[in-house]
């Protein structure tokens, strides 16, 4: 990737963030299925609509660009889902399973908005006012659905397990 002025780096982050969504529409419904919690379970999915609205958004400011989203595949995400592969894949209880689920999403979460932040400043700089805009509506869902996520594991859905031994030790 060639880096010469700020564009070539804007476009270059708007095709990490692509490539993650891309990534994380094919991760969402395995972590739904995955989940014991109907909460959970749902929130994963309302956040797969979100992902593919990203998306959209996304196909939108590269057509505006004239520029292909397709590059290089996001590695932060491929590791991020890999985590949660494992996860996925753990024998564990089910409640702390649930909870390992939502500590993955967060991870993930705070990934996106960091690198939807960044984009949305590089945009604004540049004078790109619609994908601005664009890109702040997704850190918002990006937002709402970390919150979403909080909500649940402060909702008391892990109480059962907290005063394990195991997980206290």
């Amino acid at each position: 990737m060639k880096l010469n002025t700020m564009k070539d780096l804007y476009i270059g982050q708007l095709k990490d963030l692509y490539s993650a969504e891309e990534q994380l529409t094919e991760a969402l419904p395995k972590m739904a299925q995955a989940a014991t919690s109907t909460a959970l379970q749902k929130a994963f999915r309302d956040h797969l609509d979100e992902t593919q609205s990203h998306k959209r958004r996304l196909e939108q400011i590269f057509s505006n660009l004239g520029v292909s989203p397709h590059g290089e595949t996001c590695q932060a995400m491929e590791g991020l889902i890999k985590e949660g592969e494992d996860i996925i894949n753990a024998q564990a209880d089910s409640a702390v399973k649930d909870a390992a689920l939502i500590a993955s999403a967060q991870r993930v979460e705070h990934y996106e908005m960091a690198g939807y932040g960044t984009v949305r400043t590089f945009a604004n700089e540049l004078g790109e006012n619609d994908a601005k805009d664009l890109l702040q509506a997704t850190l918002d869902e990006e937002g709402s659905a970390n919150k979403k996520l909080t909500s649940l594991a402060e909702g008391g859905m892990f109480s059962v397990g907290i005063n394990d031994k195991a997980i206290s030790s």
